[in-house]
């Protein structure tokens, strides 16, 4: 069931989300909803965009308590957790779009950058088609330290590099695994990159230099879930 979208007051910490799923997601998700504005119950399409400070509402905004991000330290705690870490991802809308593919493929979270990359906000809530609502996302104030805490955890950490010579779908995703993806058109950091067991790349056939982060954020996660399918299955 749904929860009830006014329990309490707004507040002036509460965050806008908006877009029909965004909302829908954030009614069912962990946060309490504390108000909600649509067209069906009068607002005009001029208020919606200012409250959503876009365009792109679909006709509804809602007010919600502040994204609870997760306690790093507790992603790896499954055996077979698979986590996304993101190394100065700086679009709103391209890490929306990583966590939404992270969300379906079942990942355990995602990890970003407390500085020099892009929060959660009302935008990576309506780009991830509210994913984010249900998605552990843990912000962190050194990857590469994190990274190495990871490893002691016992988890393998594969960073993606476009010019690297292994190719993504020869790994073992089996166990705890963690991918590592750099910002737009700069790639990991080489602190980030050395602290990676081994750095992979997604093969091309095409012109353009690269995938953006999204789309290979896409392809690693639903290559760890085919690959650790086909190892599940009897010989």
């Amino acid at each position: 069931m749904p929860k009830s979208p006014r329990r309490r007051q707004a507040s002036a910490a509460d965050q806008v989300v908006y877009g029909r799923r965004a909302v829908a997601e954030a009614e069912r998700g962990r946060r309490r909803v504390t108000r909600r504005w649509s067209l069906e119950t009068g607002t005009s399409v001029e208020e919606l965009t200012r409250l959503a400070s876009s365009p792109d509402h679909q006709g509804v905004v809602a007010a919600v308590e502040p994204y609870p991000y997760a306690d790093p330290t507790t992603l790896l705690g499954r055996e077979d957790a698979l986590v996304i870490a993101l190394d100065q991802v700086q679009d709103p809308r391209n890490l929306g779009a990583v966590c939404r593919s992270a969300e379906v493929a079942g990942a355990a979270g995602v990890v970003i950058a407390k500085r020099r990359a892009a929060q959660v906000t009302a935008t990576v809530a309506k780009t991830s088609a509210g994913a984010i609502e249900h998605l552990p996302i843990a912000h962190v104030t050194n990857l590469a330290e994190w990274l190495e805490a990871a490893k002691r955890c016992g988890a393998w950490v594969y960073g993606a590099d476009a010019d690297a010579e292994q190719s993504y779908d020869t790994l073992d995703y089996r166990g705890r695994v963690v991918i590592v993806l750099g910002g737009e058109g700069k790639g990991l950091r080489p602190r980030v990159a050395a602290n990676c067991d081994s750095l992979v790349s997604i093969p091309r056939a095409g012109r353009v230099e690269s995938l953006n982060v999204a789309a290979a954020a896409a392809v690693f996660s639903f290559e760890a879930i085919r690959s650790r399918r086909a190892a599940a299955e009897p010989i």
